[in-house]
């Protein structure tokens, strides 16, 4: 298992899986729905805040601060779990994590779990390796719960189910609910409000049942040991309240040192996610406290390549990220191309630049991340914490083009040709009289060009040269 658990190292690369999804009549148009209704919305809400750049470079200091002493946070972290009653793990990858889950999972004898919407857990695939120890997961999200009775993958960070429309999911809903639990009811229809109340039925039992839940967390503060959970339907309160046994699976850049630095990301992540003022649902739990929420508490610390991202000084500007989706949204190649076509957990810029990172550049896809972009910068200006995702893609891309491949040599061969011609005048005049007169030959794409021109039209030679008109005229 281990790292190969970002994503699905099967999955074909970025170009090839784009190019399917665009043909996708339905995928788009969903995918446009929403990225637009979600962006738009978001503006608004970012402009009622005057002092939003403040809190943009605010929120990018603490994350490079905690970041550079991230070994002193993390001691702290533990310390104060440990104070209050949890325990706390450390996992250097998912091999570890997975296993470290699945030992506690048994120890409770139960063979059920709830499960909060999680990118930590999706990330290590904790679901699969819990399956295999016989253990049933249920997520609890509704957008996630969409994607597992569909037996689907999630597209978006935010919205898992974002490629979905109302009538697939109500189709979704009525096929399979029953084979997982409380079956949806009779003429369930494609109204939100019916399908919420489809699945607020069908969840209440596994609430009511599960003794054992797990979760990630948006932030842990360093100085109480303290978890918080962001949310929007109030599911994840009910994990996180009502089971015997809590086990949160987080990875290690989630670290704030102290309470005063999570009050700026309480600002900008619910207005940069949901576009609303407040998070409606946000959840804080310290330890265990007696008859008061869970009697057993355990934090499961996860690396997974995380502290090899941090050895990148470039690089490790990804580790900022507070999982807002801002950059999914406003980003015309995943508005096009969708999440799935991404090959990991983690879509659109934010995953370009952070699952090469994590997983290495070594495979197809991973290599070809990098370059699902056309660099336009969008993602940057809406970044909460000001990630310069196009640096970071040009920095990866260094690293692609490093290691070579058929392309990337044929690439330093005509770069190299094209020095040598550009060096000597005579040769560029020649070469130049050479292309004007043998212009009607041209093809129109030349050999080994096909990527670049498959989607742009060369421009026509004109009947004379630069140089000969400059001359002309210059008489």
């Amino acid at each position: 298992m281990s790292r190969t658990h970002l994503g699905m190292p099967s999955f074909p690369p970025f170009p090839e899986a784009a190019g399917a999804a665009v043909h996708n009549a339905t995928l788009r148009a969903n995918l446009r729905h929403a990225t637009h209704t979600i962006r738009d919305r978001r503006a608004v809400a970012v402009a009622e805040l005057a002092d939003w750049d403040r809190l943009r470079e605010a929120g990018r200091q603490i994350k490079d601060h905690t970041l550079r002493h991230l070994d002193r946070y993390l001691e702290q972290l533990e310390s104060a779990v440990t104070a209050a009653g949890g325990t706390v793990h450390w996992a250097a990858d998912a091999d570890d994590a997975n296993r470290i889950v699945a030992d506690l999972v048994k120890a409770t004898g139960e063979r059920e779990v709830v499960k909060v919407k999680s990118m930590a857990t999706q990330e290590i695939g904790l679901n699969e390796a819990l399956a295999a120890e016989g253990v049933s997961v249920y997520e609890t999200d509704l957008a996630e719960l969409i994607v597992q009775l569909g037996d689907d993958r999630p597209s978006h960070i935010l919205v898992p189910a974002i490629h979905r429309n109302r009538g697939e999911i109500r189709d979704i809903f009525r096929a399979e609910m029953g084979n997982w639990g409380r079956a949806a009811r009779d003429g369930l229809t494609d109204d939100p409000a019916d399908l919420a109340e489809a699945a607020r039925l069908h969840l209440r039992e596994k609430f009511l049942r599960a003794r054992v839940a797990v979760s990630g967390a948006n932030f842990m503060v360093a100085e109480t040991g303290t978890l918080i959970v962001f949310e929007s339907e109030g599911n994840g309160r009910m994990c996180l309240t009502l089971p015997e046994t809590l086990i949160s699976v987080v990875g290690i850049e989630k670290t704030v040192p102290t309470w005063r630095d999570l009050e700026v990301f309480l600002q900008t992540l619910p207005r940069s996610s949901t576009a609303e003022r407040m998070n409606p649902y946000t959840s804080m739990w310290t330890g265990t406290t007696d008859g008061d929420g869970p009697r057993a508490f355990h934090l499961v610390l996860l690396d997974n390549g995380r502290t090899e991202v941090l050895a990148d000084a470039t690089g490790r500007q990804a580790l900022r990220c507070i999982r807002c989706s801002a950059c999914l949204n406003v980003c015309p190649v995943y508005e096009r191309a969708g999440g799935h076509a991404y090959g990991s957990v983690y879509p659109g810029p934010i995953g370009a630049i952070l699952t090469p990172q994590l997983r290495g550049i070594q495979s197809e896809i991973d290599a070809s991340l990098p370059y699902a972009s056309t660099l336009c910068g969008a993602c940057y200006e809406v970044c909460p914490v000001a990630i310069d995702i196009p640096e970071v893609l040009l920095h990866l891309r260094e690293g692609v083009a490093a290691q070579g491949g058929k392309g990337h040599r044929m690439e330093k061969a005509a770069i190299t040709a094209a020095g040598w011609v550009l060096n000597r005048p005579g040769a560029l005049a020649a070469g130049e009289k050479l292309l004007t007169a043998t212009r009607a030959l041209h093809p129109k794409s030349p050999p080994g060009a096909g990527a670049w021109t498959g989607g742009r039209e060369l421009p026509e030679l004109p009947a004379r040269s630069f140089r000969d008109w400059w001359r002309r005229n210059r008489r």
